[in-house]
């Protein structure tokens, strides 16, 4: 028998809130902060208001991960020597299988040079531990669509969507009626095909 499955993979793992992780070797003291992240606007802000606060430490080196598909992101190194820094920073986020999330590690050097394997091992275990220190939990990626009909159609709208248990937000139920939905990926399909075949709506996707 043919086992044929083309449903979306819209669920994934990410961290619920800011966590921490500490790493020190020769002096030198590594602080990891983890984020929970979807836009690169907010990893630009954080970085920015890291930079302020710990303005006296040597390096803010950083890795991300954004999408439920995970295909946007970057690791840098702040001027650490090169891949010794963002890259294992940027593995660790990959090990643990998240996204929509930043990790920024801020070095306070020590006086003692620790090589590149040694710099390498610090920020993965710096990472590491503000991993190990967050509440993981699983997302569900989703679009906005705004739904305008008229009255007429508010029982047949309202019964598609009890029907497939969608929450509406932003509410106009006057002559001229609209409202708010957020569907998974994975139920996109079926949410415009009912709307197709059962009623004159008018359906726009939230950008």
């Amino acid at each position: 028998m043919e086992n044929k499955d083309n449903s979306i993979k819209d669920a994934y793992k990410s961290i619920k809130t800011e966590s921490r992780g500490l790493f020190k070797d020769k002096g030198s003291k590594f602080i990891a902060i983890a984020y929970p992240v979807e836009t690169e606007e907010e990893i630009k802000a954080i970085l920015e208001d890291i930079k302020k606060e710990y303005y006296d430490a040597r390096h803010h080196c950083y890795a991300y991960r954004l999408g439920y598909k995970g295909d946007k992101y970057r690791a840098n190194d702040d001027g650490e020597p090169s891949s010794t820094a963002g890259r294992p920073i940027l593995g660790q986020i990959d090990s643990a299988q998240l996204s929509d999330i930043l990790i920024v590690v801020i070095r306070y050097f020590g006086g003692i040079k620790l090589g590149v394997p040694g710099l390498i091992r610090a920020y993965k275990e710096a990472s590491l531990d503000a991993i190990n220190s967050s509440k993981i939990i699983e997302k569900i990626a989703s679009k906005r669509f705004k739904l305008e009909f008229d009255y007429s159609q508010m029982n047949s709208i309202m019964n598609i969507l009890k029907s497939l248990n969608i929450e509406q937000s932003k509410q106009n139920f006057n002559l001229n009626c609209s409202l708010e939905v957020k569907i998974r990926l994975s139920m996109i399909d079926d949410f415009l095909s009912k709307f197709d075949y059962n009623t004159n709506c008018k359906i726009t996707q939230i950008v």
